[in-house]
C-alpha cells in the first residue's frame, strides 16, 4: 500500500489492517448503520485516501484543485462527514446551507481559524483537528528560518544563483550572530516550547509571551523568562518568533505600534499564522531599516503575496511549509481517520475542538 503522497514508501501501523478487523465488536448508532459520506476537499498522502475509502463512502479529490466556496457548500448539503484543509473557509455563509447529515468536520490541520465555530456549535456540528502532529517539524522550520534570517542565508542563495558572487570578502554578506541573543516567543504552546529547546542549543536566551504563564517545571527546564507584558518584551528582544494560534484575540497581536517597539536590529519569525502580524507595517519596517529582517512561512492574506515583500532583501519567504514533511501529512491523516471512526461508532472522538480552547 502506498504511503506519501507521490505513493512510494510504507505505509504506517495499523492503516494495513483490513478495514473487517477495525469494525470487530464495534456498533455504528442507528442513524450511522450505513457507511457515513466521508467528502474529503484536498489530496491527501495515499495510505490515508486508501484507508478512508475501505472504511467510509469517501469521495476524494484527486486533482488536489482547491474547493471554490459553491463546491463546498455542495459538499456541506451531501456529506455526513467533511474532511477540510486550513485554506478552506468554512464560514457561517457555508455552514447555514449544510444539510440534515453533516454531523462531523474533521479537519486536516491544527489551525480552526478557517472554520466558523459559533455556527458549528448552533448547528450540532463537531469540529476535530490534529493536534501535537506537527509540533517537531513546525519548531525545527521556525529554528530554520530563523537562522536564515539572521545568517541573510536567502540573500546569499539568490546572489550566487543569479552569478553575482565575486568571491569572498571580509565584510560582504554580514549577517548576525545568534549565541548570547534573546529570543521572544509569542505563544509557548507546544511548537513554542519545542522552539525553545532548539532555541537553548543555539546559545539563545529565552524569553516569552503567553495568555496563561506555563508551569514553573516548564519554565526552569527552558531557563524561560516570562512577560505578562508583550510591549515589555519586544522591546528588548533580538529575535520575535510567531507561534500563537490566530483568533479574534491574535488578530494584529504584532500591530504597527507593537512592531515599532521592536529594537532595529531585531528579526522577526513567523510560523503560526500571518493574520497575527500587521502585515503592511511590518513591511514598511523592513524598507526603512525599522527592523531587521523578517522569516515568513505564513501571510496574512495567503496564497496571495504582498508584492512589496518581493522587493526585499533581508526576508526569507517560503510557501507554508513549516509541516511539511511526509511523516507530519501522515501522522495528520491518522488522527483524521480516528476522529471519524471514533464519531462513527457513537464515541466522542478524541480531538475535539472546545469553546474552552480560545
Amino acid at each position: 500500500m502506498a504511503g506519501s503522497p507521490t505513493g512510494s514508501g510504507p505505509s504506517p501501523g495499523w492503516l494495513d489492517k483490513p478495514a473487517k478487523e477495525l469494525l470487530i465488536g464495534q456498533h455504528m448508532p442507528s442513524n450511522l448503520k450505513k457507511k457515513p459520506l466521508v467528502i474529503v476537499t484536498r489530496k491527501l498522502p495515499d495510505a490515508i485516501e486508501t484507508r478512508l475509502m475501505e472504511l467510509f463512502e469517501t469521495r476524494l479529490n484527486t486533482d488536489d484543485q482547491p474547493f471554490g466556496a459553491g463546491q463546498l457548500v455542495e459538499a456541506v448539503k451531501e456529506a455526513d462527514v467533511l474532511v477540510p484543509t486550513v485554506t478552506d473557509r468554512i464560514d457561517s455563509r457555508v455552514l447555514s446551507q449544510a444539510g440534515p447529515r453533516l454531523k462531523l468536520i474533521a479537519s486536516f490541520g491544527t489551525g480552526v481559524d478557517h472554520i466558523d465555530l459559533d455556527t458549528a456549535r448552533q448547528r450540532g456540528i463537531v469540529v476535530t483537528n490534529t493536534p501535537g502532529v506537527l509540533t517537531e517539524d513546525t519548531a525545527d522550520m521556525s529554528m530554520a528560518l530563523v537562522l536564515a534570517t539572521a545568517r541573510r542565508m536567502g540573500a546569499g542563495e539568490r546572489l550566487v544563483r543569479a552569478h553575482k558572487w565575486a568571491g569572498w570578502s571580509p565584510t560582504s554578506m554580514l549577517g548576525a550572530r545568534l549565541m548570547g541573543k534573546r529570543m521572544g516567543i509569542v505563544g509557548m504552546g507546544r511548537i513554542g516550547q519545542a522552539l525553545a529547546h532548539r532555541a537553548r542549543g543555539f546559545g539563545l536566551a529565552i524569553h516569552y509571551h503567553n495568555r496563561k504563564r506555563v508551569h514553573g517545571e516548564i519554565e526552569r527546564e527552558l531557563d524561560a523568562t516570562y512577560w505578562e507584558s508583550l510591549d515589555q518584551m519586544l522591546a528588548r528582544m533580538d529575535i520575535v518568533s510567531v507561534n500563537c494560534p490566530h483568533t479574534p484575540a491574535t488578530y494584529h497581536l504584532l500591530s504597527a505600534r507593537r512592531l515599532k517597539l521592536m529594537k532595529p536590529t531585531a528579526i522577526i519569525v513567523n510560523t503560526a499564522r500571518g493574520e497575527v502580524i500587521d502585515e503592511n507595517a511590518m513591511v514598511r519596517m523592513l524598507k526603512a531599516g525599522e527592523l531587521a529582517g523578517a522569516g515568513l512561512d505564513v501571510y496574512e492574506h495567503e496564497p496571495q503575496l504582498n508584492p512589496k515583500l518581493l522587493e526585499l532583501d533581508n526576508v526569507v519567504l517560503l510557501p507554508h511549509m513549516g509541516s511539511a514533511t511526509l511523516e507530519g501529512r501522515i501522522e495528520m491523516g491518522e488522527k483524521v481517520l480516528v476522529n471519524i471512526k471514533t464519531f462513527a461508532d457513537g464515541h466522542k472522538p478524541p480531538d475535539r475542538v472546545l469553546a474552552t480552547m480560545f
